[in-house]
């Protein structure tokens, strides 16, 4: 099905909100890109001309999930340190003071309301932080709280999933890292993105979703850059499937949870051409020996191969992968009987203290 010039592939069925708006990520990264490039570019000379001595991020779910790729992105590009701040520390513990002098602090929301990460982005300014924002509402009480608010782009999302949000929240990170490194394989990546996705939003990964439709459980592997996409399927089949999928690094899986891996076990593993790609390759292999049912992006014999963009560098190959992923999940979703725009349980903002 044709939404506007993007076709949508649902098996003849109505094409749910989460495919449309997933369809939209490549148009609203264009939108990020014209919007945002000059005050990042501005954020970029500062942070320059005064290097935060670390940086700590501040989010829940999806947006949590982007900030891990930011994570590896700025700890490998710009050799500085990031963290995970937890928002009870000062929402549920009222910490009257948490010392993040010259520091950065970066927190990432699709509403920009939730209480907790309100009251420790208050906390981040009152410690000493530069505060900036990632956030889709640009009229949020988080964007008040912000040194520099910069809008995601995204636009509407109806869809209690969060798809292009996500995307996006991890090109806003892109950019911060290009910007702030001035690397240029970084700036060309930024410029590649848009058109990589409306490629990988072409590739059909719903041939290798399609024999979940009876599975109860699986592991999403990624490593580095990609372990964030691999948090974000993971979520995805848990909200939208109904599924207990479970997401780990290629490292991390070895250390326990290859003990539930046996004939027939579901495994979908990530990947890109960097220097974890053959630890990945051979954690896949180990499960591949194991009798499991593996779906991979890298190429290994025994696993199922999930098509990717050819070529794209690997800083945007998990961000397209996880754009090829959305496109085929909510077929998994109604294969299992269930509206993938509307999650039991969950409501589209989720306001947590």
């Amino acid at each position: 099905m044709s939404i506007g010039h993007v076709s949508v592939s649902t098996g003849g069925l109505p094409v749910p909100a989460m495919a449309q708006e997933a369809a939209q990520s490549a148009d609203a990264a264009r939108r990020q890109l014209e919007q945002c490039a000059g005050t990042f570019a501005e954020l970029g000379a500062r942070l320059r001309q005064r290097p935060p001595r670390f940086v700590v991020t501040c989010a829940r779910g999806s947006s949590d999930h982007a900030a891990s790729y930011g994570k590896y992105l700025i700890e490998t590009t710009l050799g500085r340190a990031v963290a995970s701040v937890g928002p009870s520390v000062a929402s549920v513990y009222n910490t009257p003071h948490l010392d993040l002098k010259d520091c950065l602090f970066i927190t990432v929301s699709q509403s920009g309301r939730s209480p907790d990460l309100l009251r420790l982005t208050e906390t981040a300014r009152a410690g000493g932080a530069l505060v900036v924002g990632f956030i889709n509402n640009e009229t949020s009480p988080l964007s008040g709280l912000c040194d520099i608010a910069f809008p995601l782009c995204a636009g509407p999302e109806k869809s209690v999933a969060a798809t292009k949000s996500y995307i996006l929240s991890g090109l806003a990170f892109l950019q911060l890292v290009a910007h702030w490194s001035e690397d240029g394989a970084l700036h060309d990546a930024v410029s590649r993105l848009p058109s990589a996705l409306e490629e990988a939003r072409a590739l059909d990964w719903w041939p290798a979703l399609s024999r979940l439709t009876d599975a109860r459980s699986l592991f999403v592997l990624g490593r580095g850059s990609g372990l964030g996409a691999a948090l974000e399927l993971a979520l995805k089949f848990k909200e939208t499937c109904r599924m207990h999928a479970e997401a780990f690094s290629t490292a991390e899986v070895s250390h326990g949870p290859l003990a539930l891996v046996g004939p027939g076990f579901p495994v979908l593993a990530l990947g890109q051409e960097d220097g974890s790609a053959e630890g990945t390759r051979s954690v896949v292999r180990r499960m591949v020996e194991l009798g499991a049912d593996v779906r991979s992006v890298l190429a290994v014999p025994g696993a199922e191969r999930l098509p990717s963009v050819p070529g794209v560098p690997n800083a945007i190959a998990p961000l397209c992968q996880v754009q090829s992923f959305y496109m085929a999940v909510h077929r998994l979703a109604v294969a299992r009987k269930l509206d993938p725009d509307a999650p039991a349980h969950l409501r589209k903002v989720t306001e947590t203290v």
